[in-house]
Order: C-alpha cells, then sequence, then structure tokens
C-alpha cells in the first residue's frame, strides 16, 4: 500500500488541467526516507513513478508506479482514485500540498481503513 499512498501512497486526470495540478508535478522524497517518486502527467492520468527505493524495502522497486485521477477539489488539495497496477489495487485518495510539502492519504474498504504519508519535494 505503501506504493499507492503516492505513492505509497503517491496519484485519466478527472478533469484536472496539467496548470491546476501543476504543484504535484516534480520530485519527492518520502518523510520514512525508504522512497522516491517523480510525479508527472502519462498520457491523461498524472503518475507518481517510483525513481529510487531504500535497499531492503519490501513489497518496492524502483519504476513502480501509480496512476492517479484526481481533480482539484480546494486551494492546494486534490482528491479522486488511484490504481496501483503492480497490486492491481484502487484507492481512494486525497492530497494536500503546501510549497514543497505534500501529504498523501489512502483509503481502502470504502474508507474505512486509511493511510498518510507526508512528502518533500526535492530537487
Amino acid at each position: 500500500m505503501k506504493t499507492s499512498l503516492l505513492i505509497a501512497s503517491v496519484l485519466a486526470l478527472g478533469g484536472a488541467t496539467m496548470a491546476q495540478a501543476a504543484d504535484l508535478n516534480g520530485n519527492w522524497a518520502r518523510s520514512d526516507g525508504k522512497a522516491r517518486v517523480k510525479i508527472a502527467k502519462c498520457g491523461g492520468d498524472i503518475c507518481a513513478t517510483n525513481t529510487w527505493i531504500k535497499p531492503g524495502t519490501p513489497s518496492e522497486k524502483t519504476g513502480d508506479v501509480l496512476v492517479m485521477k484526481i481533480e482539484k477539489v480546494a486551494e492546494n488539495q486534490y482528491s479522486g482514485s488511484a490504481f496501483d497496477p503492480q497490486r492491481d489495487r484502487s484507492y481512494n485518495i486525497k492530497l494536500d500540498v503546501a510549497e514543497n510539502k505534500m501529504t498523501t492519504t489512502g483509503c481502502i474498504l470504502g474508507g474505512l481503513l486509511c493511510k498518510g504519508v507526508g512528502w518533500t519535494r526535492i530537487n
């Protein structure tokens, strides 16, 4: 589920334009120090692709992708769904972005089980 939280957790574009989602684009490091992702447009979607995984981190690998269908719901907030093709799982996802910090929250089972992950933008 970590990859799916944007990975995890991060996140079709679901109506948001790339200009609206531009603050999501770029490279992000997960707060636990075990993963880095690149968020970018991929076709009509937004994808979070693992660019680095700390050695020994189980169930994640470089190149894993999370495909997000999200839309802007408020200033610096996005909501929608995410699909993790490596695990064949779908999640409800929320993203809160504030300058160089982001929090992703992924939920399964109709929102009964949720997990949040912090991210920091990196160069």
